[in-house]
């Protein structure tokens, strides 16, 4: 895309930046939109809209781009809020952390699959139709969805007024300020948030810039890397619900930095092996902690306000991925390499450990 546009690759990070400015927009309505319409209808909606975002960047217009991120961003505000949502209500507290890293192993197992099949889509026929083949997965999610509808989202309330999803908006941002235990897992989640989407998002890039790697072996390390995430999340919220989160968490962080450290070091004299083992901690560390931080979420929200501090959460969250990865791309920007970038994450992992210590 880079290549056939004239834009930097490196602009994969304000990319980024705008899928959660778009977030920002959508993410703090989602306790009303749940409340009048339900889990599920909820997440249909959006991932429709995610589709209609992916595929608008088809036009190839640097301003399409811009604008598929923003629109895909917008679809994606809502998702998390209604996952947990759905799923608090019907978790025994012994298996909490199981059933939402269980969860939140599609958030890699969707990566995977995209790092597996948009570079084939794309060195094969060209990468609008692996563009294309993302959107319609999104729509193929939706309809699938259907079936669940009547059981899951029987707590709606269709009467709810149009208004009300302003209203509950304000309320759910309200809670970082009058929770102080949502606030501390909030900031340890913006933490480790930024290695986790840079490593998403500079992986390969990094990889075919820097050190020569051709565009599909990239994708695949970076599929290892997230089938590492999917196991992951399993392993560590088997763990949690035995020991706590907080101790996993902090194994987690630290090795995250250790991981984005090692990132920070690696040159196109190290042996692809290591690559290779850089992505596989970097999966399991750096994307293996959503599952508890949701966890988490769930435990300390307010009763029946899952939705909303999961929304203001990721509130948050936004603010701060629409920061980050462009710090990360201006870093490249200043200094020709990748280097200052994942040196950023290690820092910003060893803040989130020191949150917990605290917390």
């Amino acid at each position: 895309m880079a290549a056939e546009t004239g834009l930097p690759a490196s602009l994969a990070g304000v990319h980024t930046a705008l899928v959660y400015a778009g977030a920002l927009l959508s993410g703090p309505l989602a306790q009303g939109l749940l409340r009048r319409f339900g889990g599920i209808r909820v997440c249909q909606g959006s991932l429709l809209v995610i589709a209609a975002g992916i595929a608008l960047a088809v036009l190839g217009h640097p301003l399409a781009l811009a604008a598929s991120a923003v629109v895909g961003g917008i679809g994606h505000g809502p998702l998390t809020p209604a996952g947990s949502h759905l799923l608090a209500a019907r978790t025994p507290a012994r298996i909490r952390s199981l059933v939402f890293g269980l969860k939140q192993c599609g958030v890699p197992a969707g990566a995977m699959l995209v790092a597996f099949l948009a570079p084939l889509l794309g060195a094969a026929f060209g990468w609008r139709w692996g563009v294309l083949g993302v959107a319609a997965l999104a729509v193929a999610l939706a309809l699938a969805l259907q079936p669940l509808r009547a059981v899951l989202d029987a707590d709606r309330d269709p009467t709810a007024t149009r208004a009300a999803p302003w209203r509950e908006a304000m309320a759910s941002l309200a809670l970082l300020r009058t929770e102080r235990r949502l606030r501390a897992v909030t900031l340890v989640c913006c933490g480790l948030g930024i290695s986790q989407f840079s490593f998403f998002s500079f992986f390969v890039v990094w990889q075919v810039q820097m050190l020569g790697t051709p565009l599909v072996e990239a994708g695949m390390r970076l599929a290892a890397g997230q089938a590492a995430g999917i196991a992951g999340r399993i392993l560590w919220a088997l763990l949690a619900d035995r020991i706590g989160a907080g101790p996993v968490l902090r194994a987690l962080g630290l090795g995250t930095a250790a991981s984005a450290a090692g990132l920070a070091l690696a040159g196109p004299d190290w042996p692809g092996l290591a690559i290779l083992v850089l992505a596989v901690a970097m999966g399991a560390t750096a994307v293996g902690w959503n599952g508890l931080l949701l966890a988490e979420v769930a435990r300390v929200a307010p009763p029946g306000r899952v939705g909303a501090a999961t929304a203001a959460m990721g509130f948050a969250f936004g603010i701060t991925m629409l920061f980050a990865p462009s710090l990360f791309s201006l870093a490249v920007g200043l200094t020709g390499d990748y280097r200052l970038g994942f040196g950023l994450c290690a820092v910003m992992a060893l803040l989130a450990v020191a949150v917990l210590r605290r917390g």
